[in-house]
């Protein structure tokens, strides 16, 4: 046999054998669970971050917008600050871009785009090099200059590279939304202050705000113009860097790294209505340009919704912007009259739930475009993000904290969005891109616009194909107490994804290591008063931990609240008069009359109006002022928090100078209301408080009371207490003619003991009127809320579907009224506490639309279950049995649920 050939022979069997024995790639159509997925945090507390560039060797570049850059080092787990540029930082200006040189390993090249203090009011592009982990400032080399009109907005300033070496600069075009009523500005009118027009820089070809610019950075600091761009260069009253135009403020852009192709997140104007005669309302949107081209800005939004040229001087609207040919006849225009065609928007959203996009949600907006994701591009690592993302956009959102991904087909067309890990936390997130192992690194701004955040921070990303950590959760039945304090503790709720996983414990009572436990659910007696952190770390076979604390603190037993209600404790009824009682005792400070003054125990009573729902009644546990709490609750959900603080002004100023305004007005609460339904501006400077008309007014009423108790007059007054024993009369609802909430509280901050500190407790009725809307419900299994008439039903959708309410106190309820649309669909229905399987307290017959009584008018009809008796309140399972079918399409229908007395 020829050796040469049997050589070869062998060679390749061998390949074949080793390629046959590795194991298949995974996850490459299969979507990965979110639980493969780790969010590590590298550093938080920082002050604004902006943008980020991650090393070859882990360590991460970022900039803060007041003018520091800093890098993080790994090893370490710190950032040292490495530069500083003194810069102006106002409204939306400051260092606000960062990007590294493509070589940057060789000549250490950094990349700054930034406000720089002074007279000049312009924006800066400049080269720096580091020399020692430190930026040498006088290795300035200024590439590029532009204007901006300062004490306004939309400064843009995002950096990036494409894989030619062309670096790309994100401009915005620096015009108020706010003398347009929140349309396109277009405001030709002589006199007026330059910004209200963004046909001078958006639609000009010739200003390079309100534009994408690509240019080639070059080795003495300057650059030149690659081929390609929108304008060759030579063309009359044009500018060669100008790669894409027509944008409002493209905050934060991307490259794909495989085909050049452009994606940036266009931050879109306020209107929340279309306009007859101005133009569509607001939509943020996210872009791609395959090529240069013109995006529209400020005559077409969205996929080419036009706006109106609009005479503000005679205030007539003349036409509608044509996109195909769009003109820009402005007076302060120096460019072009006739632009190229407009490109439509790749994804757009308004305030309001999407038509084309549903799945993005509703709310406040701020687009953001991320990196595309290809994994051949990262060497083999085990936590680099798998093949199921290959060629995949990630774009996330600012104010509503996703990520989602983007599919594309081979043409880089639409094809499909999902959410990425839409169970973690993601808090304003600023900017991302993937490290060199293939991870995925997270830049979070935190809370509040224009403030140093606690919550604001870099996080990574890492996936795992095989083993992934345990999660460890530790529990104690009692955190607080006299001493000695027996305390059982449990790791049983710790867990690992590893099916096959096994786990064990070490638990550290002390927090020093001198009192520990290998059990899962070990006993512990804590002898002496003092405050202790429990820690519990849990590691699986291949030595991965996890751990969890606990804080304890012996020396002060919790006070014990209490409240005698001889009625019904989860509903009211009309006209209703109760009697109550509430007692305290303290184990140090004694009983009421004896240690305990009554004029520390605080009773309180109020109605919610309808709008509320039982969490935002429920308030924090550990709060005192039962109307703070439910004013502070939903001002953070109203989405207000993003741009104002409770002390620190932000984009507009801190709840307290609002209290401390108005403290003296005597129609505060009525002005504040209104405002904060239209909007408005002028009060705090040029800023535009946006409408919040989707709100309730009941809620925007408790949201100004809460802000008015700010104020300083207001501080460290307590409400009103009422009387320790007494008569509550149940009439509000009836004179405001809702079915809204009472909360009744009692509550005691004991005197502390043993050096720990005073305890708070409290105990709570939340009563609910007995008509209950079914979608009202606390949970859903085979169930579906759904919309009709300006109402919620629920459809059962599958067998043995249930809602269930918590927590129900079914004390002289003896029947169920069910409001009911059958929809041709037959069954029955359960009502069990407890659980699906729980005690059966009642039971339906057959429903189906024999029982429609006759000559019946409208959807509903009602049929009734009645009930046994139960002593406590428990949670209850309203559970739907057929033998019929149902299915998404042709579900059984119910509307509400009255709980009745007789």
């Amino acid at each position: 046999m020829n050796t040469s050939k049997s050589n070869a022979f062998s060679g390749v069997l061998i390949a074949l054998l080793f390629w046959a024995c590795q194991e298949p790639e995974r996850f490459v159509t299969e979507k990965p669970e979110e639980t493969r997925f780790t969010k590590i945090t590298l550093i938080e507390k920082l002050d604004e971050p902006m943008e980020l560039e991650v090393l070859a060797d882990g360590r991460v570049l970022f900039i803060e917008r007041k003018g520091k850059i800093r890098m993080y080092e790994p090893e370490t787990g710190t950032a040292k600050d490495i530069g500083f540029i003194d810069v102006f930082y106002e409204s939306e200006d400051g260092l606000l871009g960062l990007a590294k040189d493509p070589d940057f390993e060789k000549n250490q090249w950094i990349y700054l785009y930034y406000s720089p203090v002074g007279d000049n009011h312009i924006n800066r592009l400049s080269r720096f090099t580091l020399l020692n982990d430190q930026v040498d400032m006088e290795s300035e080399k200024v590439m590029l200059e532009i204007p901006q009109f300062r004490g306004c907005c939309h400064s843009g300033g995002s950096i990036e590279f494409d894989s030619e070496g062309n670096l790309y600069l994100s401009l915005g075009d620096d015009s108020t939304p706010f003398e347009s009523d929140n349309y396109n500005p277009i405001d030709e009118r002589a006199g007026r202050p330059e910004n209200v027009d963004a046909q001078r820089s958006s639609a000009n070809s010739n200003d390079l705000r309100g534009a994408i610019l690509r240019i080639t950075p070059q080795a003495d600091g300057t650059y030149t113009i690659p081929k390609g761009n929108l304008f060759p260069e030579g063309t009359p009253k044009t500018r060669p860097e100008i790669y894409v135009m027509g944008n409002r403020n493209p905050f934060r852009i991307s490259v794909d790294p495989m085909n050049g192709n452009l994606y940036w997140g266009e931050v879109g104007p306020d209107a929340h209505q279309d306009s007859l005669g101005r133009g569509p309302r607001g939509y943020d949107e996210i872009n791609q340009a395959k090529g240069p081209g013109f995006f529209g800005w400020p005559y077409l939004i969205a996929d080419n919704r036009p706006y109106w040229h609009y005479d503000f001087e005679k205030q007539e609207s003349n036409y509608e912007y044509d996109a195909k040919k769009p003109v820009n006849y402005s007076p302060n225009n120096t460019g072009l009259n006739e632009l190229p065609p407009a490109q439509p928007a790749f994804i757009w959203y308004p305030y309001a739930a999407s038509d084309t996009f549903p799945q993005l949600r509703e709310g406040g907006r701020n687009a953001m475009a991320g990196p595309v994701y290809y994994p051949d591009l990262f060497p083999k690592t085990e936590v680099k993000f798998p093949r199921y993302y290959e060629g995949k956009l990630f774009i996330y959102d600012w104010m509503r904290n996703w990520i989602f991904t983007v599919t594309m087909d081979e043409n880089h067309n639409l094809v499909s969005m999902e959410e990425f890990m839409p169970s973690t936390v993601f808090d304003k997130p600023m900017d991302m891109q993937f490290g060199p192992d293939g991870s995925l690194y997270i830049l979070e701004y935190g809370t509040y616009w224009s403030a140093q955040n606690d919550d604001s921070g870099i996080y990574k990303i890492e996936f795992s194909a095989g083993n992934r950590k345990p999660i460890a959760k530790a529990k104690a039945d009692k955190t607080q107490g006299a001493a000695p304090m027996n305390v059982q503790f449990s790791a049983s709720e710790s867990f690992d994804f590893d099916e096959n996983d096994v786990l064990t414990y070490e638990w550290d009572f002390s927090g020093d290591g001198s009192m520990t436990s290998a059990e899962e659910n070990p006993l512990f007696t804590y002898e002496k008063p003092g405050t202790y952190q429990a820690t519990l770390k849990v590691r699986d076979l291949e030595g991965l931990e996890a751990s969890a604390s606990i804080e304890i603190r012996v020396g002060n037993e919790p006070p014990q609240v209490a409240i005698e209600w001889p009625e019904n404790r989860s509903f009211y009824w009309d006209n209703a008069q109760v009697s109550y009682e509430v007692s305290v005792q303290d184990k140090e400070d004694g009983i009421l009359g004896e240690g305990i003054e009554e004029e520390n125990v605080q009773v309180n009573f109020m109605y919610l109006p309808e709008g509320f729902d039982r969490v935002e009644a429920s308030m924090g546990h550990q709060q005192e002022d039962p109307v703070q709490v439910i004013g502070m609750n939903l001002t953070a959900k109203s989405g207000c928090k993003a741009c104002h603080a409770v002390s620190e002004a932000s984009v507009g100023p801190s709840y307290k100078e609002v209290a401390k305004m108005y403290e003296d007005r005597a129609d505060a609460s009525v002005y504040l209301k209104e405002k904060i339904i239209n909007g408005g501006s002028g009060v705090w400077g040029e800023r535009l408080m946006p409408a919040h008309a989707h709100l309730e007014e009941g809620v925007i009423v408790q949201m100004v009371d809460y802000v008015l108790s700010l104020s300083p007059n207001a501080q460290g007054k307590k409400g009103k207490s009422m009387p320790l024993k007494g008569k509550l009369d149940f009439d509000a609802h009836s004179k405001q003619e809702t079915n809204g909430t009472y909360i009744f509280t009692a509550s005691y901050r004991d005197k502390g003991a043993n050096e720990i500190d005073p305890i708070f407790r409290r105990q709570q009725l939340v009563l609910r009127n007995p008509l209950m809307p079914a979608a009202n419900a606390d949970e859903f299994q085979g169930a579906a809320k759904a919309n009709h008439q300006n109402s919620r039903l629920v459809k059962f959708t599958e067998d043995n579907s249930f809602i269930m309410f918590e927590n129900i106190d079914l004390k002289d309820i003896h029947k169920l009224v069910l409001s009911i649309d059958p929809n041709r669909k037959s069954g029955w229905i359960e009502v069990r506490s407890g659980g699906e399987s729980g005690e059966l307290l009642g039971k339906s017959e057959v429903l189906s639309n024999d029982l429609r009584p006759k000559n019946h008018k409208g959807k509903w009809f009602d049929v009734e279950i009645a009930l046994r008796q139960t002593e406590n309140p428990d949670d209850l399972y309203l559970i739907f049995r057929t033998e019929t079918g149902v299915d998404i399409w042709n579900s059984f229908l119910l509307n509400t649920v009255y709980f009745a007395q007789k």
